[in-house]
């Protein structure tokens, strides 16, 4: 069903240009008596349409189509299709080649500039896995290396060396679990064709459901919250958007080092909701603001006596929620200190369904 969809647009996108092409050029013979533009115009035509669709086909289809409209209406004898006149065949032969390797270009340029996108993703996805191979080697050898010492000497350790083994043991658990969860995100999101099934979600709830878990977490991080005391309902997976809002969270307890304040902020504007989660710790390196969504963003933390390099995977995952979200995400250093992550979802104005 997608793709005869799909093909009804692009032939309703041939049909609309050529006949845009074929009322101008009557607009320009009428008031210039001069058919000299024509063929320029067609030429453009073709060319928009190879822009507009994908492959060879509706190209060199809008090609032939041009070529039988310009001998129709604009070649003599006018209003009628006449291929015996040698000028006439001439025209044609030239039209139709200049159409068809305006069209064979652009495919071809396409064609390059999606090769170089998908070795783009692939370079980006060998350097998240080495990231994330590394990630998940450190916590693990310090879960193996804490559990196999209580394991295997237990007697010798004091009740508060064991307590303190086995905090490291679970933050490093919950860690992983964090890791996990973002990876099977960025493995179900990784696709042109994912669906967000969107349901009308309370603001009020949403955030409430983000302060509990996140206070499961740390429960010393104060977070100051501002949102709209009426009653707002943006559409959205309420999961995804929770996840969205708790690594972002995360993100700022992890590496704003010096953060004092961290603050949770939503208001709405005509139909878009917009979400700022701002501290005013260090902020982010001006070379890594582009990269940071990326998944190629690399920071240095420390837990439980070992660095960790965070890949920057959970802000990947955000992005891509984000986007399958129809909305869009971006970070900006404040003036005074800190970060702000911004994101903006759609609303749904549930008077008028």
């Amino acid at each position: 069903m997608k793709k005869i969809t799909e093909r009804i647009k692009n032939i309703l996108i041939i049909l609309a240009t050529l006949s845009l092409c074929f009322v101008l050029c009557l607009i320009l013979q009428y008031i210039f008596n001069d058919s000299a533009l024509i063929s320029a115009i067609f030429v453009l035509g073709v060319y928009l349409v190879s822009v507009l669709t994908p492959g060879y086909i509706y190209g060199i289809s809008s090609a032939l189509l041009s070529v039988l409209m310009v001998n129709f209406a604009f070649d003599f004898p006018f209003f009628a299709f006449n291929f015996t006149i040698a000028e006439n065949i001439v025209s044609a032969i030239i039209l139709l080649a200049v159409t068809m390797l305006t069209c064979g270009l652009t495919a071809k340029v396409r064609h390059q500039d999606a090769i170089k996108a998908d070795r783009d993703k692939e370079r980006m996805r060998a350097n998240l896995l080495r990231a994330v191979s590394h990630d998940l080697r450190t916590p693990l050898t310090t879960i193996y290396g804490s559990s196999s010492a209580l394991l295997e000497n237990y007697d010798n350790f004091s009740d508060e060396q064991c307590k303190e083994m086995l905090k490291g043991i679970s933050e490093d658990s919950q860690w992983l679990h964090r890791m996990v969860e973002n990876l099977l995100s960025i493995t179900k999101l990784d696709s042109e064709n994912v669906k967000i099934i969107k349901t009308e979600t309370v603001l009020d709830e949403l955030i409430d459901s983000v302060l509990v878990k996140f206070a499961k977490r740390y429960p010393n991080q104060a977070i100051d919250v501002d949102i709209p005391d009426d009653f707002v309902i943006v559409p959205m997976d309420a999961l995804l958007i929770e996840q969205v809002l708790i690594n972002i969270l995360d993100n700022a307890v992890q590496h704003a080092e010096g953060m004092t304040s961290l603050k949770l902020k939503v208001f709405t504007i005509s139909n878009k909701a917009i979400f700022e989660i701002k501290d005013n710790g260090c902020g982010i390196p001006e070379s890594n603001l582009k990269d940071i969504f990326s998944g190629a963003y690399t920071t240095i933390s420390e837990t439980c006596d070992t660095k960790k390099n965070n890949a920057g995977i959970g802000l990947s995952v955000c992005a891509s929620i984000i986007k399958a979200h129809g909305g869009d995400i971006k970070v900006e250093n404040e003036k005074t200190g800190g970060c702000v992550f911004r994101f903006t979802l759609n609303m749904e104005d549930i008077w008028n369904e």
